[in-house]
């Protein structure tokens, strides 16, 4: 190999130089720099490879701190943990780094930049702090006076979102029972995903929520009605328990308030409806979701019907007797059947007769002249109604309950569910209050 010495190489006319004929490649010995002075223009007209470019690090980091180097893309997972990354101590200008959320987890643990004393976007604190999932940042040096200064900084959204199944039980509260010759309460509104099991109403099982991974739902779990101590006011209506979220909208309607002979004599309309007084219609159910209420006996010795139930009719008060609540379904969502979603029964003005007893799964009972029983706190069932008593029973709170695969479950809540794994595989979560789970 031959090798020629000079100090510069000047054209011989003109001013233009040509190095080697097509085809030949130069190469620039690993050590050696390429220097392009001020004021000098480098013209590219073909195709660059390696020059400028991001050196992305095949290595994703998980730790809880990190120390950039310039020219790298760093991928950075805060699935276990936040991140603190540290910037170089000696930046030069046109300097780059680009940060990036691995697993779309940065909302939930964040990635903070340690400047390294050094300015961003010309100021020396507070250190940024990038806490949006999907989040992508790219920072270019830009000398002392403002230093780092981001070009990109903003979250991507996700165009290949991924769906798990979550199977559901979601009831509302239970609609409270009525006073003199009272009809019971409802059940609140039953709706059920889970295997070959039934909705409330003779509705079918539902179909399985897909739930979008990295989205949050909100679960709300709806009170059970107010009692009433006044034959002129009817049993509350329970309040709508709902799974809502990306793609998902569930809602169970309240159960219907039981009728007071001195007001309207009808049961309400609810997931389930309220047991009317005096021959009265019971109030309606809501498809797929609840029963009616039952009738109450008019003339001597009138009675109040039960409240619908989840998988029943409220039953009629026939003279002299209080109508039974309607009974409940049953559900093994959680691993084990349970009955939930009652309805209340209802009273007769005959203190000799026959009270009405409170469907299965938690409705309460009716009576003549004490406090009625209210409806099981998170089963959704109706309370039952009192003649003469100081008070009728309230109705059961709602219950939210989903169910789904171990390896699905993120462990993101918010509002203290109750959460059981290894059921059968599947991991089960159980709302008694509102709260969130996210996907």
């Amino acid at each position: 190999m031959s090798e020629i010495k000079v100090n510069k190489v000047s054209p011989r006319t003109g001013t233009a130089i040509t190095l080697g004929d097509s085809g030949d490649t130069f190469t620039i010995p690993s050590g050696a720099t390429l220097s392009v002075a001020s004021g000098a223009t480098l013209s590219n007209s073909g195709t660059a490879t390696g020059i400028g470019a991001i050196s992305w690090q095949s290595t994703v980091i998980t730790g809880s701190t990190h120390t950039a180097v310039s020219g790298q893309g760093v991928w950075i997972n805060t699935t276990s943990n936040a991140c603190t990354v540290t910037l170089p101590s000696a930046p030069s200008v046109g300097d780059e780094i680009i940060l990036s959320d691995f697993a779309r987890t940065w909302g939930s643990n964040a990635v903070t930049i340690n400047q390294n004393s050094k300015k961003f976007q010309g100021n020396t604190s507070p250190n940024p702090v990038y806490d949006t999932a999907g989040e992508t940042v790219h920072i270019v040096y830009s000398g002392t006076t403002q230093g780092w200064i981001p070009i990109n900084d903003g979250a991507v959204a996700m165009e290949t979102p991924q769906t798990v199944a979550v199977d559901f039980l979601c009831i509302a509260g239970g609609g409270g029972g009525g006073k003199n010759n009272p009809g019971g309460g409802g059940a609140g509104g039953y709706r059920n995903s889970f295997g070959s099991e039934t909705s409330g109403g003779g509705g079918s099982s539902e179909t399985t929520a897909s739930f979008s991974e990295g989205y949050t739902y909100t679960i709300t779990i709806g009170a059970g009605g107010s009692s009433t101590s006044s034959a002129s006011t009817k049993g509350g209506n329970g309040v709508n328990s709902s799974i809502s979220g990306q793609g998902v909208s569930i809602t169970s309607i309240g159960g219907g308030g039981g009728s007071s002979a001195s007001s309207s004599n009808t049961g309400n309309d609810g997931g389930s409806g309220g047991g009317s007084a005096s021959g009265s219609p019971g109030g309606s159910g809501t498809a797929n979701q609840g029963y009616d209420g039952g009738v109450g006996y008019s003339g001597a010795s009138s009675s109040g019907g039960g409240g619908g139930g989840a998988g029943a009719v409220g039953g009629n008060g026939p003279q002299s007797v209080g109508g039974n609540g309607g009974a409940g379904l049953s559900s093994s969502i959680n691993g084990s059947s349970v009955a939930r979603a009652g309805g209340g029964g209802g009273e007769t003005e005959n203190g000799s007769g026959t009270t009405g007893s409170g469907g299965s799964g938690g409705g309460g009972g009716a009576s003549y002249s004490g406090n009625a029983t209210a409806g099981t706190a998170n089963s959704g069932s109706g309370g039952g109604g009192t003649h003469s008593g100081s008070n009728s029973g309230a109705g059961g709170s709602g219950v939210v309950i989903l169910s789904m695969a171990d390896a699905d479950y993120t462990g993101t809540t918010s509002g203290s569910p109750t959460v059981a794994t290894g059921v059968s595989g599947k991991t089960v979560l159980t709302f008694n209050a509102s709260g969130s789970y996210t996907a």
